[in-house]
């Protein structure tokens, strides 16, 4: 199984799928298609905020509290689409074989100018329903492929402390640059320690 990504990226994830699980196929929003989300009605902007949400109240700490009022997600996801569509970042996607968005992730590459080398990844979210599928690794996958597309050799992210997503990120090949207790809080108002990462592209 493999996800193909637009403007000609391929990502080859067959070995991450879960046999029997639906084809997801990743793709890049283009600033076009950012741009005129809002003229169609938001279908993008209303789907990424589903999946904020189910994130939100599954207890993912990704910058929001709960309650998440379907409001603020979907202010949140509108400047998200006008980021992309001024090319200050890349907005993936992993749809299902219903066109259903279930995943998304950014790569954010609008950095200072002693940096034009270095991106940060941001928001890698995974609607519950198709958790433990290899959505994840695929988004990952796509990550890696957009960033030297994007001519980026320096990536940057950040997580809970314990997390899943830890644990994906070391098999990716990230490495931890080290942990910062009590950073941030969960939606609950816990408070969380959070791990830094790094993975350096290949030129």
């Amino acid at each position: 199984m493999s996800a193909y990504i637009s403007n000609g990226i391929r990502a080859d994830t067959g070995a991450n799928a879960v046999a029997g699980a639906p084809a997801i196929a990743v793709r890049r929003v283009s600033a076009d298609e950012a741009r005129l989300d809002a003229t169609r009605g938001e279908p993008l902007a209303t789907a990424l905020a589903d999946i904020l949400i189910n994130c939100v109240e599954g207890g993912a700490s990704v910058s929001f509290m709960l309650p998440l009022e379907r409001a603020k997600a979907l202010a949140f996801w509108r400047g998200v689409l006008q980021g992309a569509a001024r090319g200050e970042r890349v907005l993936l996607v992993a749809e299902n074989g219903d066109g259903r968005i279930v995943g998304t992730v950014q790569l954010v590459t609008a950095q200072p100018d002693n940096q034009p080398h270095r991106a940060d990844v941001a928001k890698m979210l995974v609607h519950r329903d198709v958790r433990r599928q290899g959505v994840a690794a695929q988004l990952l996958a796509a990550v890696d492929q957009t960033a030297r597309v994007e001519q980026k050799s320096v990536l940057v992210l950040d997580t809970v402390t314990g997390s899943d997503a830890e644990r994906l990120y070391q098999r990716a090949g990230w490495q931890i640059v080290g942990v910062v207790p009590n950073f941030a809080l969960m939606p609950d108002g816990a408070y969380c320690g959070t791990t830094f990462f790094h993975k350096q592209l290949p030129v």
